[in-house]
């Protein structure tokens, strides 16, 4: 029986499948307007990366205004965003490199480093965003960062997550190429009995 576990060459599209599940998130985030909501009834706010809207209490039409007038808002925005287009980059390189039958270790490395980089770019975007909206607009009644900001935020660890593996995944380099013979253990008939 063959055991794969994440250094088996076998394996090897693991981690850009993660980092696509990432992508997925991101997108979720980018374009899902659940960044902020009102807790409860009345639902009177709802908030994404790139506006926010309110009503009035038994009002069906939401008046918006868009964020990127505020400066705090535009570097949300950006550097979130930014994470993001290098985080595609990561994934198509990532591909690239798991394509080839030679692995270059240098070069899954070097995206371990720029996946690093992505996931400062968000957590940048994911920390400014709360701390100056609550700061710049004024909130009426319960509100909670809701269900988009949350893909955000998983987004972000699963990008930290892959980064540390790109990272290590060169420390496995012969185990990963199969440059290491298999290790039988035997033993002898008469040694059986022993072995209970």
């Amino acid at each position: 029986m063959v055991v794969c576990g994440l250094a088996c060459w076998r394996c090897r599209w693991l981690l850009p499948l993660l980092l696509g599940l990432a992508i997925i998130m991101g997108i979720i985030a980018l374009a899902g307007r659940g960044w902020l909501e009102s807790e409860s009834e009345p639902y009177v706010r709802q908030a994404s990366l790139w506006e926010s809207c309110t009503r009035a209490e038994g009002d069906l039409n939401w008046s918006c205004e868009s964020l990127m007038r505020y400066g705090w808002g535009r570097a949300a925005a950006a550097t979130y965003l930014v994470g993001f287009v290098i985080l595609v980059i990561c994934f198509a390189l990532a591909v690239i490199a798991f394509s080839i039958e030679i692995l270059r270790f240098n070069f899954v490395r070097g995206i371990g480093g720029l996946l690093f980089v992505v996931a400062a770019f968000q957590i940048i975007g994911l920390v400014i965003y709360p701390v100056k909206y609550t700061e710049e607009i004024p909130l009426t009644g319960d509100n909670m960062f809701s269900w988009a900001y949350g893909f955000g935020w998983a987004s972000t660890v699963v990008v930290i997550g892959c980064a540390f593996f790109f990272c290590c995944l060169p420390n496995w380099e012969d185990e990963v190429l199969g440059n290491i013979k298999p290790t039988y253990y035997y033993s002898s008939p008469e040694r059986a009995p022993y072995l209970n």
